[in-house]
């Protein structure tokens, strides 16, 4: 059986039974070719919301987002905490039960990425940002300000690691990894549309293809764009304090921090984002991406030479079993008996929550779009695992050192991060060796995540305003790297961080749902691939194909690279 054969087998056996092709009621006009409701709906949503916010006023608008936030946090905190821990449960049942042998792409699909390439795309896409972000300021907020027990001590230091550990281990993978294994296994597996609607097809059937489907996918896309903007938008504030800090020492007068220079930034790296969204998958997101991975472990590496090298490994390996030890704990911790989840909470673990989820159709699609020819069990291993124990260590290394300094110095950066937690990683840079230099590594970093999630978002909200194609065309994709920085600039404009937190948390409520029910029709889908994969004629197919395959390739060939 040719490869060509093979294909045709997949498609006859496993194949949704539909005639119908992505994007096949699409219009095209002006290089575009979009889905006519899901297109202009969202637009037109998007740009309601730009000039009612600007319309109303900062002050207005600012008070409008507390408002709200406080008010998803006080009443269904306790939902995204329960949702958050019903993904992770899901995503290991199908990773290491009976469904982890199911390929992505069929039974004879390869891979179409090296190892490296693929964890450094995934990895680039799911977390870049928030980690040079948070890194320090996370750490050091909660030494200063814990979810329990006495501020500025030794015990506050564990418990500031744990509960950052917390944030960024296991569960947004376990998110992203849910909402990415189900829209490859419908894409690739079943033949649908790379695209939200995809998913139920068990439920709706033809009817994805309507009304229904039109509104998932225009979820997916208000989830995906706020959620990017919120990332967006804290890259902006970062960069901002470092060049206030570079140029401070270069110039003589340091570049002000302030909303007007980030809107400003905002504006110069979109127009570097669209460069590389007009290059593609390839040229673009993958050379990005491995940028990324280089200059992060360049700048890893270099805080593990001069910061407390011993205490940094000391406190990854401490906070590691208290992680480990108390996640039950903490997964589960709704505030309750404290009057429930405003103040620390509200502000930390519901944020996280909710913008990992409004990441997860960026994210989970992107993710999906890379995989194909990974098995379930090591899709899930990789996804669930490797970018948690990295962000582990990063936490470690970073908010390590500022422990350090907070614990046996009389050195501190408590203010300066309560002030503004964008100045956090600058403001300990300039305690140790080499200040500039990491300074500037760290704005060229900043700037380089900023262009790889503007770029892998854009290739996703191209893909679903496009009826779920490959590839989208470069209008769609350019268009959209235009909104995104157009929405943060907004939400900064219309109450910075505040803002940028309260449209995480909106547009994540309710695409939980659409996860919850995702994890369903995933089940459905893939049980019914083990049956199909179980019976005869099939495992007599397949055995034709290998046995015609492994005489093509010499005994311990690895395979080629991408």
């Amino acid at each position: 059986m040719s490869d060509a054969d093979a294909d045709g087998f997949h498609q006859d056996v496993f194949y949704a039974d539909t005639d119908r092709e992505p994007g096949e009621d699409n219009v095209q006009f002006a290089g575009f070719d979009v889905q006519p409701v899901v297109f202009g709906v969202a637009v037109g949503v998007i740009l309601l919301f730009v000039v009612v916010t600007l319309g109303v006023g900062e002050e207005t608008a600012g008070a409008a987002f507390q408002s709200i936030q406080d008010t998803i946090a006080n009443y269904l905190g306790w939902f995204y905490i329960l949702c958050a821990n019903v993904f992770i449960a899901v995503v290991l049942y199908f990773g290491l039960g009976k469904y982890g042998s199911i390929r992505i792409g069929g039974p004879t699909q390869e891979t179409e990425f090296s190892d490296f390439s693929w964890l450094a795309m995934l990895f680039s896409a799911g977390m870049g940002i928030g980690l040079m972000f948070w890194s320090v300021g996370e750490p050091i907020w909660h030494y200063s300000a814990p979810p329990y027990g006495e501020a500025e001590t030794a015990a506050a230091a564990e418990t500031s690691m744990v509960a950052t550990f917390f944030h960024w281990g296991i569960h947004p993978w376990a998110i992203y990894g849910i909402v990415a294994l189900g829209l490859a296994f419908y894409a690739y597996n079943r033949g649908l549309p790379l695209t939200f609607r995809s998913l139920f097809w068990p439920l709706l059937g033809e009817r994805i293809y309507g009304w229904p489907g039109h509104l998932i996918d225009i979820l997916a896309i208000f989830a995906t764009a706020f959620g990017l903007a919120t990332s967006l938008g804290l890259g902006a504030q970062q960069v901002n304090a470092g060049v206030n800090a570079v140029s401070g020492e270069f110039l003589g007068s340091a570049v002000p921090v302030s909303t007007t220079v980030q809107v400003i930034l905002i504006a110069i790296i979109t127009a570097m984002a669209t460069v590389s969204v007009w290059a593609g998958l390839d040229k673009g997101v993958k050379r990005l991406s491995q940028l990324n991975v280089y200059l992060m472990l360049a700048l890893l590496a270099t805080i593990l030479v001069v910061g407390p090298t011993v205490f940094i490994f000391e406190t990854f390996v401490q906070t590691l079993g208290a992680y480990v030890a108390t996640l039950p704990t903490l997964a589960f911790w709704t505030a309750s008996y404290e009057g429930g989840s405003e103040g620390w909470q509200a502000g930390w673990t519901i944020f996280y929550w909710g913008w990992w989820i409004a990441w997860s159709p960026f994210v989970g699609m992107f993710i999906a779009r890379i995989s194909k020819g990974r098995t379930i069990r090591e899709f899930v291993l990789a996804v669930l695992l490797l970018p948690a124990l990295f962000s582990f260590f990063w936490m470690s290394a970073f908010g390590g050192t500022a422990l350090h300094f907070e614990l046996f110095t009389d050195q501190s950066i408590i203010e300066a991060v309560q002030a503004d937690a964008a100045v956090a990683m600058f403001e300990l840079f300039a305690m140790l060796p080499l200040a500039i230099l990491l300074s500037l590594v760290a704005i060229v970093l900043v700037v380089s995540f900023f262009v790889t999630s503007s770029d892998s978002g854009s290739l996703v909200l191209g893909s679903i305003s496009e009826g779920g194609k490959d590839d989208a065309t470069r209008p769609t994709r350019v268009s959209w790297a235009v909104f995104e920085g157009l929405i943060a600039a907004v939400l900064l404009i219309g109450g910075g961080l505040t803002a940028l937190q309260t449209a995480s948390i909106v547009t994540g409520l309710p695409f939980a749902v659409v996860l919850l029910l995702i994890c369903y029709t995933l089940w459905v889908g893939l049980a019914k691939e083990h049956r199909l994969l179980q019976r005869d004629d099939v495992q007599r197919q397949l055995r034709q194909y290998q046995d015609q395959e492994r005489p093509e390739r010499s005994p311990g060939a690895a395979p080629t690279d991408d």
